[in-house]
């Protein structure tokens, strides 16, 4: 007897098991068809959105960046096609495909003074000049390196301390690249290898390998002379022209104020 109750019992254990197994499913089903639609129904609003307010979208960059968060948050890709939907409604795509090789252009321009390291904000400015239009925003370039990053052509944004930079060569920057970066930030460009070592307490050897990468690819120019204060008195002095240039164009603001 007892053995017949177990029988029932796990059959029954079974068939309810069963039971919750396919109502699960079905809960799944409905939320996904629920969410389906829900998505559908946020794409449909975007692209009214989008019909409506075309000419503010393009020349506003400040809407333009929000309405491209609320694109990729539902797994739209405005850039995704420059023959898509998005393109047909706003021509997006065309927008930052046509920035990117402008971006592109500019970067190889100033590759010979600057080695392929420009700060977001002299580039954005350069881009500025280059198209004749100011609404053009630093996160417009930052969305348009993304695209060009994804081609694998060696472009990547940096932060180091208060800048941005913008790497447009296929070298690997480390984390200690970036810190002598934010260490050269706080005098005035330039720096020597002592100061270095006694600012950031590092052996000889790290900072040299750091640093003979980047002079390598022309990031840093060396200055052998030595500089005359600041502790860099006889020894060689290494300046970042992308930083150099972004403090120019610091003190220029300024002055225009």
């Amino acid at each position: 007897m007892r053995r017949g109750v177990g029988v029932k019992y796990i059959k029954r254990k079974e068939i309810v098991t069963e039971a919750f197994t396919t109502l699960g499913k079905e809960l799944q089903e409905e939320n996904i068809q629920h969410v389906a639609s829900l998505m559908a129904t946020f794409k449909d609003s975007l692209e009214d959105f989008a019909r409506k307010y075309k000419k503010d979208i393009n020349a506003n960059p400040v809407l333009r960046a929000e309405f491209h968060k609320m694109c990729t948050s539902i797994g739209v890709d405005p850039l995704a096609s420059n023959k898509g939907l998005w393109t047909q409604l706003l021509g997006v795509g065309d927008f930052y495909y046509e920035l990117a090789v402008q971006v592109i252009e500019i970067c190889l321009i100033t590759r010979p003074l600057n080695g392929g390291l420009i700060s977001l904000p002299d580039l954005t400015q350069r881009v500025r000049v280059r198209r004749k239009l100011d609404q053009i925003s630093q996160d417009d370039i930052k969305t348009a390196i993304r695209k060009v990053h994804l081609l694998g052509a060696g472009f990547s944004v940096l932060k180091s301390g208060r800048t941005i930079l913008v790497v447009s060569v296929p070298l690997e920057l480390s984390s200690d690249h970036s810190t002598i970066l934010e260490v050269a930030q706080g005098k005035a460009s330039h720096v020597s290898m002592s100061q270095i070592i006694t600012q950031l307490k590092w052996e000889e050897q790290r900072v040299k390998i750091a640093l003979d990468l980047m002079m390598q690819g022309g990031m840093v120019w060396v200055d052998e002379q030595g500089g005359k204060e600041g502790g860099t008195e006889g020894e060689p002095v290494y300046w970042f022209p992308s930083l150099w240039q972004q403090e120019r164009m610091e003190e220029a603001e300024g002055e225009g104020e």
